[in-house]
Protein backbone atom coordinates (compact mmCIF):
# COMPACT_ATOMS: atom_id res chain seq x y z
CA UNK A 1 0.00 0.00 0.00
CA UNK A 2 1.46 3.72 -0.77
CA UNK A 3 2.32 5.55 1.66
CA UNK A 4 1.85 9.45 1.84
CA UNK A 5 3.20 11.98 4.14
CA UNK A 6 0.05 13.86 5.80
CA UNK A 7 0.20 16.67 8.43
CA UNK A 8 -2.58 18.16 10.44
CA UNK A 9 -1.81 21.49 11.80
CA UNK A 10 -3.71 23.42 14.46
CA UNK A 11 -3.44 26.58 16.75
CA UNK A 12 -5.33 24.61 19.36
CA UNK A 13 -6.11 20.92 20.10
CA UNK A 14 -6.09 19.30 16.73
CA UNK A 15 -9.54 17.47 17.30
CA UNK A 16 -11.25 19.59 14.15
CA UNK A 17 -8.79 19.45 11.94
CA UNK A 18 -7.79 15.68 12.92
CA UNK A 19 -11.50 14.69 12.78
CA UNK A 20 -12.50 16.68 9.44
CA UNK A 21 -9.36 15.02 7.83
CA UNK A 22 -10.23 11.29 8.98
CA UNK A 23 -13.46 11.69 7.66
CA UNK A 24 -12.39 12.74 3.85
CA UNK A 25 -9.05 10.18 3.65
CA UNK A 26 -11.33 7.28 5.20
CA UNK A 27 -12.53 7.05 1.95
CA UNK A 28 -9.17 6.08 0.81
CA UNK A 29 -8.80 2.93 1.56
CA UNK A 30 -5.91 1.70 -0.85
CA UNK A 31 -3.64 4.63 0.11
CA UNK A 32 -1.95 4.82 3.58
CA UNK A 33 -0.82 8.01 5.48
CA UNK A 34 2.14 8.69 7.99
CA UNK A 35 0.41 11.00 9.95
CA UNK A 36 1.96 14.27 11.76
CA UNK A 37 -0.16 15.57 13.79
CA UNK A 38 1.08 19.49 15.36
CA UNK A 39 -1.16 21.36 17.77
CA UNK A 40 -0.99 25.06 19.24
CA UNK A 41 0.69 26.11 15.95
CA UNK A 42 -0.17 29.33 17.02
CA UNK A 43 3.21 31.75 17.08
CA UNK A 44 5.42 32.61 13.72
CA UNK A 45 8.07 30.59 15.47
CA UNK A 46 5.94 27.65 15.84
CA UNK A 47 4.71 27.71 11.98
CA UNK A 48 8.10 28.04 10.91
CA UNK A 49 9.02 24.68 12.56
CA UNK A 50 5.85 23.22 10.52
CA UNK A 51 6.87 24.40 7.58
CA UNK A 52 10.33 22.88 7.92
CA UNK A 53 8.96 19.23 8.49
CA UNK A 54 6.59 19.56 5.78
CA UNK A 55 9.86 20.73 3.38
CA UNK A 56 12.11 17.50 4.81
CA UNK A 57 9.03 15.27 4.24
CA UNK A 58 8.65 16.80 0.70
CA UNK A 59 12.28 16.13 0.11
CA UNK A 60 11.84 12.21 0.87
CA UNK A 61 10.21 12.14 -2.46
CA UNK A 62 7.36 9.69 -1.56
CA UNK A 63 4.42 12.34 -3.08
CA UNK A 64 3.20 15.47 -2.79
CA UNK A 65 2.37 15.56 1.10
CA UNK A 66 -0.93 16.92 2.04
CA UNK A 67 -1.55 19.25 4.99
CA UNK A 68 -4.82 20.00 6.58
CA UNK A 69 -5.05 23.05 8.68
CA UNK A 70 -7.69 24.39 11.54
CA UNK A 71 -5.59 27.70 11.72
CA UNK A 72 -7.37 31.54 12.23
CA UNK A 73 -4.24 33.52 11.73
CA UNK A 74 -3.59 34.62 7.77
CA UNK A 75 -0.27 35.08 8.48
CA UNK A 76 0.66 31.25 9.82
CA UNK A 77 -1.94 29.72 6.94
CA UNK A 78 0.04 31.51 4.12
CA UNK A 79 3.40 30.68 5.58
CA UNK A 80 1.93 27.22 5.64
CA UNK A 81 0.61 27.41 2.34
CA UNK A 82 3.51 27.89 0.14
CA UNK A 83 5.51 25.16 1.07
CA UNK A 84 5.90 21.87 -1.10
CA UNK A 85 2.27 20.72 -0.60
CA UNK A 86 -1.52 20.47 -1.35
CA UNK A 87 -2.93 22.50 1.35
CA UNK A 88 -6.49 21.92 2.00
CA UNK A 89 -7.64 24.99 4.68
CA UNK A 90 -10.35 24.07 6.85
CA UNK A 91 -11.37 27.69 8.08
CA UNK A 92 -10.90 29.73 5.02
CA UNK A 93 -12.55 27.07 2.59
CA UNK A 94 -16.06 27.81 4.93
CA UNK A 95 -15.91 31.00 6.95
CA UNK A 96 -15.33 32.95 3.46
CA UNK A 97 -18.52 32.01 1.62
CA UNK A 98 -20.41 31.72 5.18
CA UNK A 99 -19.50 35.44 5.51
CA UNK A 100 -20.76 36.77 2.55
CA UNK A 101 -24.13 34.85 3.07
CA UNK A 102 -24.73 35.71 6.97
CA UNK A 103 -23.59 39.73 5.81
CA UNK A 104 -20.80 39.88 8.67
CA UNK A 105 -17.32 38.93 9.40
CA UNK A 106 -15.65 36.70 11.27
CA UNK A 107 -14.45 37.39 14.52
CA UNK A 108 -11.65 34.77 14.83
CA UNK A 109 -10.68 33.54 18.30
CA UNK A 110 -8.60 30.53 18.82
CA UNK A 111 -9.93 27.23 21.16
CA UNK A 112 -13.48 28.20 20.26
CA UNK A 113 -14.83 24.61 18.99
CA UNK A 114 -12.82 22.37 21.75
CA UNK A 115 -11.55 25.12 24.43
CA UNK A 116 -12.39 27.47 26.61
CA UNK A 117 -11.26 30.64 24.04
CA UNK A 118 -9.12 33.24 25.04
CA UNK A 119 -10.77 34.49 27.95
CA UNK A 120 -11.36 31.40 29.70
CA UNK A 121 -14.78 31.58 29.96
CA UNK A 122 -16.67 29.09 31.29
CA UNK A 123 -19.68 28.67 29.64
CA UNK A 124 -22.88 26.65 30.54
CA UNK A 125 -22.06 24.06 28.14
CA UNK A 126 -18.96 22.74 28.98
CA UNK A 127 -19.87 22.59 32.65
CA UNK A 128 -22.65 20.34 31.46
CA UNK A 129 -20.08 18.44 30.06
CA UNK A 130 -18.25 18.25 32.79
CA UNK A 131 -20.51 17.71 35.26
CA UNK A 132 -21.74 14.72 32.88
CA UNK A 133 -18.17 12.95 33.14
CA UNK A 134 -18.22 12.71 36.34
CA UNK A 135 -21.82 11.48 36.75
CA UNK A 136 -20.77 9.15 34.20
CA UNK A 137 -17.87 8.29 36.16
CA UNK A 138 -19.26 7.92 39.85
CA UNK A 139 -22.51 5.63 38.36
CA UNK A 140 -19.85 3.69 36.19
CA UNK A 141 -21.07 -0.17 35.96
CA UNK A 142 -23.52 -0.20 38.70
CA UNK A 143 -21.09 1.10 41.38
CA UNK A 144 -23.35 3.68 42.55
CA UNK A 145 -27.19 3.25 41.82
CA UNK A 146 -28.26 6.67 44.51
CA UNK A 147 -28.38 8.98 41.96
CA UNK A 148 -30.22 7.08 39.03
CA UNK A 149 -33.40 9.22 39.34
CA UNK A 150 -30.83 11.89 37.60
CA UNK A 151 -29.61 9.88 34.62
CA UNK A 152 -31.33 10.73 31.28
CA UNK A 153 -30.37 7.26 30.40
CA UNK A 154 -29.34 3.93 31.73
CA UNK A 155 -27.59 1.56 29.89
CA UNK A 156 -27.65 -2.15 30.41
CA UNK A 157 -26.50 -5.54 29.09
CA UNK A 158 -23.37 -7.72 30.02
CA UNK A 159 -19.94 -7.15 30.95
CA UNK A 160 -17.65 -6.07 27.46
CA UNK A 161 -20.52 -5.04 25.60
CA UNK A 162 -19.46 -1.49 25.14
CA UNK A 163 -21.49 0.45 28.21
CA UNK A 164 -18.46 2.51 30.28
CA UNK A 165 -17.18 4.00 26.72
CA UNK A 166 -20.53 4.86 25.56
CA UNK A 167 -21.59 6.18 28.50
CA UNK A 168 -18.31 8.33 28.88
CA UNK A 169 -18.21 9.53 25.19
CA UNK A 170 -22.47 11.06 25.50
CA UNK A 171 -21.28 12.77 28.72
CA UNK A 172 -18.43 14.09 26.96
CA UNK A 173 -19.46 15.42 23.68
CA UNK A 174 -23.31 15.71 24.67
CA UNK A 175 -23.75 16.72 28.27
CA UNK A 176 -25.68 13.45 28.91
CA UNK A 177 -26.51 12.17 32.15
CA UNK A 178 -25.88 8.79 31.83
CA UNK A 179 -25.11 5.15 34.58
CA UNK A 180 -24.22 2.25 32.78
CA UNK A 181 -25.30 -1.75 35.08
CA UNK A 182 -24.11 -4.74 34.51
CA UNK A 183 -26.66 -7.71 33.93
CA UNK A 184 -24.75 -10.53 35.82
CA UNK A 185 -25.20 -14.39 35.69
CA UNK A 186 -28.22 -14.46 38.08
CA UNK A 187 -30.13 -11.90 36.22
CA UNK A 188 -30.03 -13.90 33.04
CA UNK A 189 -30.95 -17.06 34.83
CA UNK A 190 -33.84 -15.22 36.06
CA UNK A 191 -34.90 -12.86 33.17
CA UNK A 192 -35.71 -10.49 35.77
CA UNK A 193 -34.30 -6.67 36.04
CA UNK A 194 -32.24 -6.09 39.09
CA UNK A 195 -34.74 -4.75 41.70
CA UNK A 196 -32.71 -1.58 41.60
CA UNK A 197 -33.10 -0.97 38.06
CA UNK A 198 -37.24 -1.57 38.69
CA UNK A 199 -37.95 1.96 39.22
CA UNK A 200 -36.21 3.22 36.34
CA UNK A 201 -37.28 0.83 33.34
CA UNK A 202 -38.49 4.37 31.35
CA UNK A 203 -34.65 5.30 31.43
CA UNK A 204 -33.16 1.70 30.38
CA UNK A 205 -31.53 0.70 27.24
CA UNK A 206 -30.30 -2.14 26.75
CA UNK A 207 -26.98 -3.06 24.86
CA UNK A 208 -27.08 -6.73 22.12
CA UNK A 209 -23.59 -7.85 21.20
CA UNK A 210 -23.52 -10.76 18.95
CA UNK A 211 -21.32 -13.70 21.12
CA UNK A 212 -18.29 -14.29 18.64
CA UNK A 213 -17.65 -10.71 18.92
CA UNK A 214 -17.94 -11.00 22.33
CA UNK A 215 -15.37 -14.00 22.85
CA UNK A 216 -12.97 -12.01 21.14
CA UNK A 217 -13.51 -9.44 23.22
CA UNK A 218 -13.23 -11.15 26.37
CA UNK A 219 -10.41 -13.24 25.45
CA UNK A 220 -8.24 -10.51 25.22
CA UNK A 221 -9.28 -10.01 28.59
CA UNK A 222 -9.45 -13.24 30.22
CA UNK A 223 -7.77 -15.47 28.17
CA UNK A 224 -8.87 -19.04 28.58
CA UNK A 225 -11.14 -18.19 31.55
CA UNK A 226 -14.91 -19.83 31.77
CA UNK A 227 -16.14 -15.70 31.48
CA UNK A 228 -14.07 -15.77 27.58
CA UNK A 229 -15.47 -18.92 26.87
CA UNK A 230 -17.64 -18.73 23.37
CA UNK A 231 -20.26 -21.24 25.49
CA UNK A 232 -20.46 -18.92 27.71
CA UNK A 233 -20.73 -16.04 25.52
CA UNK A 234 -23.24 -17.49 23.70
CA UNK A 235 -25.50 -18.38 26.66
CA UNK A 236 -25.46 -14.63 28.06
CA UNK A 237 -26.08 -13.38 24.47
CA UNK A 238 -28.72 -15.42 24.70
CA UNK A 239 -30.39 -14.89 27.89
CA UNK A 240 -30.14 -10.91 27.76
CA UNK A 241 -31.64 -11.07 24.43
CA UNK A 242 -34.98 -12.75 26.03
CA UNK A 243 -34.55 -11.08 28.95
CA UNK A 244 -34.84 -7.26 27.01
CA UNK A 245 -37.95 -9.30 25.41
CA UNK A 246 -39.75 -9.69 28.44
CA UNK A 247 -39.04 -6.77 30.48
CA UNK A 248 -39.63 -4.65 27.29
CA UNK A 249 -36.68 -2.73 27.11
CA UNK A 250 -35.58 -1.52 23.78
CA UNK A 251 -32.33 -2.47 22.45
CA UNK A 252 -29.61 -2.34 19.86
CA UNK A 253 -27.36 -4.00 18.60
CA UNK A 254 -23.79 -2.90 19.18
CA UNK A 255 -21.61 -5.90 17.47
CA UNK A 256 -20.48 -3.30 14.16
CA UNK A 257 -20.86 -0.13 15.32
CA UNK A 258 -18.73 2.10 16.65
CA UNK A 259 -18.52 3.87 19.84
CA UNK A 260 -19.68 6.98 17.95
CA UNK A 261 -21.95 5.23 15.96
CA UNK A 262 -23.18 3.78 19.18
CA UNK A 263 -23.98 7.23 20.73
CA UNK A 264 -25.47 8.44 17.46
CA UNK A 265 -28.07 5.53 17.67
CA UNK A 266 -28.72 6.48 20.91
CA UNK A 267 -29.18 10.11 20.75
CA UNK A 268 -32.06 9.55 18.13
CA UNK A 269 -33.35 7.21 20.50
CA UNK A 270 -33.75 9.83 23.25
CA UNK A 271 -35.07 12.69 21.21
CA UNK A 272 -37.71 10.08 19.80
CA UNK A 273 -38.85 9.57 23.62
CA UNK A 274 -38.56 13.07 24.67
CA UNK A 275 -40.76 13.85 21.30
CA UNK A 276 -43.78 11.32 22.38
CA UNK A 277 -43.40 12.08 26.02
Amino acid sequence: MPQRELFLISDSTAITVETLARSLLSQFPDVGFNTHILRYVNTEARAREAAAAIELAAAAGNGRVLVFTTLMDDALRKLLANTDCLHIDFMHTFITPLEKELGTRCRPRIGQTHGLGEDHHLDNAYLQRMEAVNFALRNDDGASTAHYDEAELILIGVSRSGKTPTSLYLAMHYGIMVANYPLVEEDLEELTLPEVLRPHRARLYGLRIDPLRLHELRRHRQPGSRYASLRQCEYETRQVEALYRRVGVPSLDVTSLSVEEIATRLLEALSANTAGS
